[in-house]
């Protein structure tokens, strides 16, 4: 799974490349051509590596709980993985900053909404005052009727990237019965809640949502 993971994002997730592309440009409004960045979540290396193609002066605190998507990570940033200082654990064990920016994509529908709150406040604690965060997943209405449309949505797209229709049905059900999945408006308060100010969706990919907000 792990040798395979960085072929996933990019044929799973609806513009994946579109919108690291769109991270690093909201990241570098605000962050000095010297930046840290603080990349949580950072296993596979795919956003590193785009981040520091992007930025050639870049620097990196990534952080994940698997020893073997660090492992993947420094394959992935190959030339570009002197820039960047790879921690394994979650956000308690992020370096204390501050950073000039921080991301987190694709990760926190993995933690309940407390957790989220939790995550996101020691995020804000370690950016300096009026750093972006940059933070991407899966959100999707919560109204009876508009979530099984999206669901149905996202797995004619998995289907359409090659997917197996049965194993994309399978996905679909995995993923709603797995994750913790809230409304687009309980995400933007959920930020607003750890303390980042003006949350403005960036990027909309049928069952995924991109906010960038501000310490």
């Amino acid at each position: 799974m792990v040798a395979k993971y960085t072929e996933g994002p990019p044929r799973f997730v609806p513009g994946y490349n579109a919108m690291l592309s769109m991270a690093a440009i909201l990241l570098a409004e605000r962050a000095t051509d010297d930046a840290r960045v603080l990349v949580l979540g950072a296993g596979g290396g795919l956003e590193l590596r785009a981040f520091a193609q992007a930025q050639p002066l870049w620097t990196f605190d990534g952080v994940d709980p698997s020893a073997a998507m660090l492992d993947l990570a420094k394959q992935t940033l190959g030339s570009f993985a002197s820039r960047a200082d790879l921690h394994r654990g979650y956000v308690d064990d992020a370096p204390a900053g501050p950073f000039d920016g921080a991301t987190c994509l694709l990760t926190l529908h993995f933690v309940g909404a407390e957790e989220r709150l939790r995550i996101a406040s020691e995020i804000r604690r370690r950016l300096k005052p009026g750093a972006p965060f940059v933070v991407a997943h899966f959100s999707i209405p919560d109204g009876a009727d508009e979530r099984p449309v999206w669901f149905s949505r996202y797995s004619a797209f998995l289907a359409a990237s090659g997917v197996e229709p049965d194993k994309a049905a399978a996905a679909r059900k995995a993923i709603d019965g797995q994750l913790s999945i809230l409304a687009p408006e309980r995400d933007e308060a959920i930020l607003h809640d750890a303390g980042f100010s003006d949350p403005t969706l960036f990027y909309t990919g049928f069952t995924f949502r991109g906010w960038v907000a501000y310490a």
